[in-house]
């Protein structure tokens, strides 16, 4: 391989090289922005839950009514 064989080989592997970093730093950020919207979820399914326990515990005490709107 001659010299310029050689530039344009390093050439291609550099324009490689950075493509690929751009998108490994892509994805990261793809992927912290999904943990993060996958943190959130857990949350509010953890809430939800809760909430649900709670309507489960209030009728097995007895079912008792919020009492009516005050305009009721």
């Amino acid at each position: 391989m001659d010299q310029q064989a050689l530039m344009a080989r390093i050439e291609k592997l550099d324009e490689r090289a950075a493509f690929l970093e751009q998108a490994i730093d892509d994805l990261s950020m793809a992927l912290s922005d999904q943990w993060k919207l996958l943190e959130k979820f857990k949350r509010e399914v953890s809430r939800l839950n809760d909430e649900i326990k709670a309507v489960e515990d209030n009728i097995a005490r007895g079912g008792e009514r919020e009492p009516p709107p005050p305009h009721y």
